[in-house]
């Protein structure tokens, strides 16, 4: 069973369950739940007599900002489309990573995630095959080259969709996109750089394909993750501001070492971050020079900042107006070290929203590591910000 996504559709109509167009053996089906989301009408025809080669696992997370609100709408869209695709309810930490790898080893070349940027790249981290050596200076081993990884975001901060569209992008045009991939239909993709992270000295190994912050970044994410129901239902943006003013009142720098592709530099800080795309934290512009395919990695160093100063800077960092601050300063890298200088007083680490541990720690670039589908109306906006 095929579907073929009308938007606007001007010869078809919903009478009596019947398709009004010229083709034979084609049933019209209305999708109230895309209705529901957006607040528009849309219409698919769905012809019968052929297959789809492509099996996609979607992967949601019920803990995920908007998951639960959409997920039925979700599934019912993608069961009346005819592609062939099985759900896991992701049910602790790490399960969207085991998920994946075990379903790229059952064939699956399409692994879909509904949720946030934290499940996301959990699944992004189970493309590939980590080294079994603490201190192996090998990359990991993508499962399937050719497996693609595709989006329908409905987590807290979104950074990455919204990197890849220039802004925010309705969801049910991730989800057309989906099943178009599906159908061997998608022609809209794009092969975006990734990041290989280790902490704890080399005992967690994880991939990142948005951002990576040290110090307050971590402690924010943390106190996210940690929020109540109540305030759950806040927007992204006001959430992480929230974290934020919270993990400001133990705000402390330490000294520590970071290499930058072979460059030593000591310094005391307690906001440091890596980045493959331009926004992290909601929708915050901490490297407005990112690029997701350049090979490269954005480092932002900061130091001798103040409660005082952060707070002045939370509103400029929405702009990327951060980085005229001299004491922030931002540089391009393929390799990053992160090591702490006082015994027992480790930075903290986040990656893509999610708690990894404390430095010492690693980030390698991984060029050209990951295929994303995109919306076709997200083609040609990546990094631009509405």
């Amino acid at each position: 069973m095929i579907l073929e996504h009308q938007e606007n559709c001007m010869f078809t109509q919903r009478r009596k369950g019947k398709c009004l167009s010229s083709q034979r053996n084609c049933l019209l089906v209305y999708f109230p739940s895309l209705h529901k989301i957006t607040k528009k009408a849309q219409c698919v025809r769905v012809a019968y007599g052929m297959n789809t080669n492509r099996r996609a696992l979607i992967i949601f997370n019920n803990a995920a900002a908007r998951v639960r609100e959409v997920w039925s709408h979700i599934e019912r869209a993608l069961t009346a489309s005819g592609i062939n695709f099985e759900a896991h309810q992701t049910t602790h930490a790490g399960d969207a990573t085991t998920r994946t790898r075990a379903g790229l080893k059952e064939g699956f070349g399409t692994i879909a995630v509904v949720g946030g940027d934290g499940t996301l790249s959990e699944a992004a981290s189970g493309f590939f095959e980590f080294p079994n050596r603490i201190d192996s200076d090998e990359m990991p081993v993508a499962l399937n080259p050719q497996a693609s990884l595709a989006i329908i975001p409905a987590g807290t901060g979104n950074d990455l969709a919204r990197g890849l569209a220039g802004g925010r992008e309705p969801m049910d045009n991730w989800l057309a996109a989906l099943v178009a991939h599906c159908r061997g239909e998608g022609r809209h993709f794009r092969v975006i750089d990734a990041l290989y992270g280790t902490s704890d000295g080399g005992e967690r190994k994880f991939i990142c394909i948005n951002a990576a912050t040290f110090g307050i970044g971590a402690e924010v994410a943390a106190r996210v993750a940690a929020q109540k129901n109540f305030i759950r239902k806040f927007s992204g943006e006001a959430r992480f501001v929230a974290g934020a003013f919270g993990a400001l009142l133990a705000w402390r720098e330490r000294p520590v070492r970071v290499t930058i592709d072979g460059e030593v530099t000591e310094m005391s800080t307690n906001l440091l971050a890596v980045a493959n795309n331009i926004c992290a934290g909601g929708g915050m512009m901490f490297a407005p020079e990112a690029k997701l395919d350049d090979g490269l990695m954005d480092v932002l160093l900061s130091s001798n900042l103040t409660r005082a100063s952060i707070l002045r800077e939370l509103k400029r960092i929405r702009t990327g107006d951060h980085l005229k601050n001299p004491n922030v300063r931002s540089m391009k890298a393929m390799r990053v070290i992160v090591e702490h200088l006082t015994p027992n007083d480790p930075l903290p680490l986040e990656a893509d929203g999610n708690v990894r541990g404390h430095t010492p720690a690693e980030f390698r670039i991984m060029p050209k590591a990951i295929q994303l589908v995109l919306p076709e109306q997200a083609e040609g906006k990546g990094e631009r910000q509405k």
